[in-house]
């Protein structure tokens, strides 16, 4: 069986480890993820999902009173959402699931609607900005990345659509957003005076120590395997290497405990990984960001250092460095 939101194929023998009778049901509807162990972790809901289902209910509210909405997310699943919505004002909470160290589990995101000739989405106060380039979008967008906006301005089509309106202008404010990002990576990779709106999937990874054991059995079975960081990575290692396994390891790097013989490869955007084999490789260079650096110095030599320091960590394992529309930036191997 695939879980629908990472693609990962669960082994049989995890399922048959499950005490849970509807085992099946939960992991398609990609809500559950199942550990090596038998156990279930639940998956939360991303900051798009969250702003998405507020700014539905927001539209739907000019009609009618609302408590809850269904979001399509982008990994095709559609889920329930609570709402608290009415009079065209929307609140919803961000559902963080068992993810524990998810400073923005709980945080409110408002949006409000007005009937109008045009659709609009304006994103006000609690909403970062971008100040940096090499970030997903220009420097004075708000952060809101192509995905979480993509499945925002669709859940308001919905609404508009289900409310019989010809379209509708949605403000969308986050009312602590300014204090939660200053305990997130948003100053320190320039977003600044808010939260980043965000979502490849539309859900959060659960992460503890049981699913840590799950990810480093995936890692070790398989005899190809590709290692990836993120959503991003997930989705073009499966393209570019269609005839390995692939595991996704967030920012788990120190997990990589890569068996001799293996074909192995280790695959995603350049920032975490680089930053992990060489935590020190900005100082002095000026830039901020790896982002940064690469946009504007491809050739630097800070980033050659951390490759080489990398391929020294990781002796066998091919390095794949990749942009984020799917362009190999740098490889230590030959596709």
């Amino acid at each position: 069986m695939i879980d629908p939101v990472t693609g990962f194929r669960v082994p049989d023998e995890w399922l048959r480890r499950s005490s849970l009778s509807d085992i099946r049901e939960r992991i398609e509807s990609g809500l559950w993820v199942l550990l090596s162990n038998g156990k279930v972790l639940r998956r939360g809901l991303t900051t798009g999902t969250t702003a998405a289902a507020a700014c539905k209910g927001a539209v739907l509210s000019l009609v009618r009173d609302v408590d809850g909405v269904d979001v399509w997310t982008p990994s095709g699943i559609t889920v329930r959402v609570k709402v608290e919505a009415c009079g065209g004002r929307c609140i919803a909470q961000k559902d963080a699931g068992d993810h524990s160290s998810d400073v923005t589990h709980g945080m409110k995101i408002i949006a409000s609607a007005s009937s109008s000739e045009r659709t609009e989405l304006i994103a006000g106060e609690g909403i970062g900005r971008i100040c940096r380039g090499g970030l997903s979008s220009d420097i004075g967008k708000p952060a809101i990345s192509r995905s979480a906006r993509n499945q925002i301005m669709r859940a308001i089509e919905e609404g508009i659509k289900e409310a019989g309106l010809s379209g509708a202008v949605v403000h969308l404010t986050v009312p602590d957003g300014r204090s939660i990002a200053r305990m997130t990576l948003n100053p320190g990779v320039g977003v600044e005076g808010g939260v980043s709106i965000l979502g490849s999937t539309g859900f959060v990874e659960p992460w503890n120590e049981h699913l840590e054991d799950s990810v480093s059995e995936s890692l070790s079975e398989p005899e190809r395997v590709v290692a990836t960081t993120g959503r991003t990575g997930l989705r073009y290692s499966r393209i570019l290497f269609p005839d390995h396994t692939a595991v996704l390891i967030g920012s788990k790097l120190d997990m990589l405990r890569i068996r001799a013989g293996r074909d192995t490869v280790l695959c995603g955007l350049p920032g975490l990984i680089l930053r992990w084999a060489e935590p020190g490789m900005l100082e002095g260079t000026g830039y901020a960001t790896v982002a940064e650096m690469i946009e504007r110095e491809p050739d630097h030599p800070a980033i050659a250092r951390a490759l080489e320091h990398l391929g020294k960590m990781l002796p066998g394992t091919r390095i794949v460095l990749i942009n984020r529309d799917g362009s190999i930036y740098r490889d230590t191997g030959v596709i």
